[in-house]
């Protein structure tokens, strides 16, 4: 749905590789996690994970017809909410410009964007 690169690799546990240009992303199924949203309203108030997506009605799309219920940002930005078969609260954000071209930027600005506590 994302257009990740899975990694092809033997686990000796439920999950999943991914290939995010220099990053890996690994997902790992724990059957004993007990995931509870703290925000049921906003999902974007709870813990979650970005990333930048090139356009966010085709991914709204997609969730739709795989049966993933998601929220749309509250801010009134383009991103919304979605959460993993785990109950993890994922983000998935339209970047302003094209992944493949400017996504060394792009995680560079996420990774020393000053943090508001």
């Amino acid at each position: 749905m994302l257009g990740l690169s899975k990694i092809n690799i033997i686990l000796k546990y439920p999950g999943a590789w991914y290939q995010l240009g220099n990053f890996q992303l690994h997902l790992i199924l724990d059957s004993n996690l007990v995931q509870e949203l703290q925000n049921q309203e906003k999902w974007g108030r709870n813990h979650h994970i970005a990333l930048g997506v090139d356009n966010l009605e085709f991914v709204k799309q997609c969730l739709e017809e795989n049966g993933y219920s998601f929220q749309m940002s509250a801010s009134g930005r383009k991103a919304l909410f979605t959460q993993d078969p785990d109950g993890n609260v994922i983000e998935l954000q339209e970047l302003r410009f094209s992944c493949a071209e400017r996504r060394d930027e792009w995680l560079f600005l996420r990774k020393n964007q000053p943090r508001c506590e």
